[in-house]
C-alpha cells in the first residue's frame, strides 16, 4: 500500500479528500495511440448524446416504429452483455470449483463485467424513445411482474449489485479501509453465489425476449430454443473477451503485473482455451438439432442462407477447431486468434438476431447512421478510460497489500 493510502486512512477526512484528488491526476503518457484516436470520437459522442437528448433520438437514430430496436441495444447491450459473461464464468471456476488456478483473474474479470452491466445499461437509456420510462421494467409498470422485461430489469440490477460487493474488497485495499475489507471479504461468497445465479438467468432471458418476435426474425436465427443458446454461447464469448482482454493488459500494464503471473499467463489462457472447445461443441451441436429439427434446408439457398453459413462455418466451427488444435499442441497465438475470430462470430450472432435478420423483409431495412455507430464508439471507449483508470490505481492486476493477504 503506497504512503498516500496511508495518509488517507490513519488521518482525518481531509487527507482522505487530498488523497483521492491526488488519484485523479494522470498516471500515464496522455499522447498515446490509443488515447489519440479515442479523446476525438468521445468529443464527438458526447456532442451526439446532448443533441439525441435535446431534440430527441429521432435526431441521430434510424430506428423507428417498426423497428424500435437499433445499434445501441443490438450491439452496446445484447451483445455487449455476452461478453460480460466471462465474469460469472470464472467466479463459479474459482469460488464453487475451487480451480485456484485462474484466481489472478478474477478481479479484472469481474470489473470488466461490472462496467460492461453499467454502461450498457447506460446505452439503454439512449436508445429509449422516452428514457425516463426505463423505471417501469423495474417496477412492473404497463410491462406486469410476470414479464420477461422485469425479470431481465430486476437481474440486471441485482447483479450490478452483486458484483460491486464482489469487487469491493480491492476498493478497501486502495483506500486503506482494514475493518471494511474485513465485512467485504466475508460477503464475496454469498455475493458470488448470487451473482452466478443471476447471470445466469438473464443471460437466458435476454434470448427469451427474442421469443415473442417470432413472425419478425428470420427463421434461420429464430428458435424457441433462443435462451437456452444465449446461456452457452456467453460462456465461450465472456472467456474469449477474458483471453482477448488479459493478452492485451499483460503489454499494457506490464509493471502491475507481478512476475508470478506473468508466468500464469500463458496456462491460465491455455485451460481457458479447452473451456471454450467444450462450449463451443455444445453450441454448434445444440444449433445444429435446432436447424435440423426446424426442417430449414429450403432456406440455405438463399442471401440470408449464405450469410448464416458463413456465422456458423467461419465463427463458430473454424475458431472450435482452432481452440481445439491450439490447446493440444500448446499454442497461445493461435488460442489469442480463435478468441478474435469467436468474438467477432458472437457480435455477428447477436446482430443477426437482433437487427440484420429482424424484419429482414422489409422493402427499407434498417441501417444505423453515423451517429449512432459514433455514440456506441463512445460508450465502449469511455468504459475502457475508467477500466484503465481503475487498473492503474486499485490492486486488480497487482498483488494486494500485506496486510490484506494475511487476513
Amino acid at each position: 500500500m503506497n504512503k498516500i493510502t496511508t495518509i488517507a486512512v490513519e488521518n482525518d477526512g481531509k487527507s482522505i479528500w487530498k488523497f483521492l484528488v491526488s488519484e485523479l491526476k494522470p498516471k500515464a503518457k496522455l499522447l498515446t495511440t490509443f488515447n489519440i484516436i479515442s479523446f476525438p470520437i468521445v468529443l464527438v459522442g458526447i456532442l451526439l448524446i446532448i443533441l439525441r437528448f435535446w431534440k430527441g433520438i429521432g435526431e441521430i437514430s434510424n430506428v423507428n416504429q417498426e423497428i424500435p430496436w437499433g445499434l445501441w441495444k443490438g450491439f452496446n447491450v445484447v451483445t455487449g452483455v455476452a461478453f460480460a459473461g466471462g465474469a460469472y464464468v470464472v467466479t463459479f471456476m474459482v469460488y464453487i470449483l475451487n480451480m485456484h488456478k485462474y484466481h489472478s483473474i478474477v478481479r479484472v474479470t469481474v470489473l470488466n463485467g461490472f462496467l460492461a452491466y453499467m454502461f450498457y445499461a447506460g446505452a439503454l437509456i439512449l436508445d429509449l424513445g422516452r428514457p425516463w420510462n426505463i423505471i417501469n421494467p423495474i417496477i412492473g409498470n404497463s410491462f406486469g411482474v410476470s414479464s420477461v422485461l422485469f425479470l431481465v430489469a430486476w437481474h440486471f440490477l441485482l447483479y450490478m449489485v452483486a458484483q460491486l460487493i464482489e469487487f469491493s474488497p480491492a476498493i478497501a485495499e486502495w483506500l486503506g479501509a482494514k475493518r471494511a475489507h474485513k465485512l467485504l471479504s466475508g460477503m464475496t461468497l454469498g455475493a458470488v453465489i448470487f451473482g452466478i445465479t443471476l447471470s445466469m438467468l438473464h443471460q437466458s432471458g435476454l434470448g427469451a425476449l427474442f421469443l415473442m418476435a417470432k413472425e419478425k426474425i428470420h427463421p434461420l436465427w429464430y428458435s424457441e430454443f433462443i435462451p437456452i443458446l444465449f446461456l452457452v454461447s456467453s460462456i465461450f464469448a465472456g472467456l474469449s473477451m477474458v483471453i482477448f482482454e488479459g493478452s492485451i493488459s499483460q503489454k499494457v500494464f506490464f509493471n502491475q503485473i507481478s512476475e508470478k503471473g506473468h508466468q500464469a499467463q500463458q496456462g491460465i489462457i491455455h485451460g481457458l482455451s479447452k473451456i471454450c472447445t467444450g462450449t463451443m461443441f455444445a453450441y454448434f451441436f445444440l444449433q445444429l438439432l435446432v436447424f435440423i429439427h426446424g426442417k430449414r434446408w429450403e432456406y440455405l439457398d438463399s442471401p440470408m442462407g449464405y450469410w448464416y453459413l458463413v456465422e456458423m462455418l467461419g465463427f463458430v466451427m473454424l475458431p472450435m477447431l482452432l481452440f481445439f488444435y491450439s490447446y493440444r499442441n500448446h499454442n497461445i497465438y493461435l488460442i489469442r486468434l480463435a478468441a478474435i475470430i469467436t468474438i467477432i462470430g458472437i457480435i455477428l450472432n447477436r446482430l443477426n438476431i437482433s437487427i440484420i435478420g429482424y424484419r429482414w423483409d422489409m422493402a427499407q431495412h434498417y441501417v444505423p447512421s453515423w451517429m449512432e455507430i459514433v455514440v456506441s464508439l463512445t460508450v465502449v471507449f469511455i468504459e475502457l478510460w475508467v477500466f484503465r483508470w481503475v487498473i492503474r490505481r486499485l490492486p486488480v492486476l497487482s498483488d494486494s497489500p500485506v496486510w490484506a493477504k494475511n487476513k
